[in-house]
């Protein structure tokens, strides 16, 4: 009996035993969670790689009439850098605008581009934009080269200059616009036709800034001091100075960075036998266009736009259009090509680009009046 009751005793305590170590295990182990991580396995820390932008995805539609390949180049850029396909219809200026008002509110445009001033004044007025709502690109983007009511914004601009032969014109006979209509310029004087939209909002910003009369009188001593007819683009006209045609051109710098940049021989001749003036430094300042582009009105991804008018300007990009087509940027913090910042900094119309358009009839009347074909 005592044999059997020690067995008891001995069993029961080895039951004891078993159970308060079990509680022992179970009390470690909260322990163990409530601290995060195992005693016997230590927790790795979180990784803190920088994502990628976040892709949206969708599209944004373009009409536009500017016709270059670094355009293509960054609209690719874009979609690799956020997911959103750009499509894009490319056509003249005028004929986009009468198919943005003709498709209506079925339109599937969400930006127009263009080249000129003028006509992104007139799609304005045609009411086929709206205004730009973007804290990014009014940093970006300086308010005079930005529609004042932000129906459209500015992404490039060029200058119209004095383009002279190095061999035969010292710089210090050049000044301003006016002096190329005088008598010492008679025979010497190269541009291409008035029926292009260059010259025509050169004269339109010459009527808002000294009248009509004194336009025509301008343009009257252009038309009597042509070297030739008018004939071919820019490039055609510092062709024509350094072949000995004129002493001079009015044309556009870009058209000098491309010529400098040609896989031609010969047009990189051209352009080191040539000078860039920018005329009238002391007193209204050399004329400027601008590259833009507008909001659509009936815009369907007008995010997606947005958000593409904010890539366009930035930094980068600015820096990408100034290298490849020598354009000056309209953001200040991009980096202009050695060729542009070679010719210094220049004093430019003040001058609301909306003019362009308003006074294009006038400008177009006063060249064909003066006899400048």
């Amino acid at each position: 009996m005592l044999r059997k009751s020690r067995s008891i005793f001995l069993t029961v305590s080895f039951m004891l035993v078993i159970a308060l170590l079990a509680g022992c295990g179970a009390g470690n182990s909260g322990q163990s969670n409530a601290g995060g991580a195992s005693p016997t396995k230590t927790a790795e820390p979180a990784k803190s790689a920088s994502p990628e932008p976040a892709k949206t995805g969708g599209e944004v539609n373009i009409y536009t009439a500017r016709h270059y390949d670094v355009d293509k180049e960054l609209y690719d850029m874009f979609t690799k850098q956020t997911g959103i396909k750009v499509n894009v219809v490319e056509g003249k200026a005028p004929e986009l605008i009468e198919r943005i008002k003709r498709e209506g509110a079925s339109t599937p445009a969400d930006l127009f581009i263009t080249v000129d001033g003028g006509i992104l004044n007139t799609a304005k007025a045609e009411q086929v934009l709206q205004p730009v709502v973007s804290a990014v690109v009014d940093k970006q983007v300086p308010a005079d080269l930005r529609d004042k009511d932000s129906h459209w914004i500015g992404l490039s601009t060029r200058a119209r200059v004095i383009v002279y032969a190095k061999d035969r014109v010292n710089p210090s006979q050049l000044s301003t616009y006016e002096d190329l209509a005088t008598d010492k310029w008679k025979g010497k004087v190269v541009v291409r036709s008035s029926t292009n939209l260059y010259n025509q909002s050169m004269l339109a910003a010459f009527i808002a800034i000294m009248g009509e009369k004194e336009t025509e009188a301008w343009a009257k001593g252009i038309a009597a001091n042509l070297a030739r007819q008018p004939e071919g683009g820019d490039r055609d006209q510092a062709k024509a100075i350094v072949a000995g045609v004129g002493d001079v051109a009015i044309m556009n710098t870009y058209y000098v960075g491309q010529l400098t940049a040609s896989k031609d021989a010969e047009e990189v001749k051209v352009a080191e036998k040539v000078g860039v003036f920018f005329p009238n430094q002391q007193t209204t300042g050399t004329h400027i266009n601008i590259s833009g582009a507008g909001l659509v009105k009936n815009s369907k991804n007008k995010d997606n736009a947005v958000k593409l008018l904010e890539f366009l300007t930035a930094p980068e990009a600015q820096t990408k259009i100034s290298q490849a087509n020598f354009e000056f940027p309209v953001n200040s913090q991009a980096t202009m090509p050695e060729l542009l910042k070679s010719w210094g900094t220049f004093k430019h119309q003040n001058i609301d680009f909306a003019k362009y358009g308003e006074f294009n009839p006038k400008a177009i009347e006063i060249a064909n009046k003066v006899g400048w074909k």
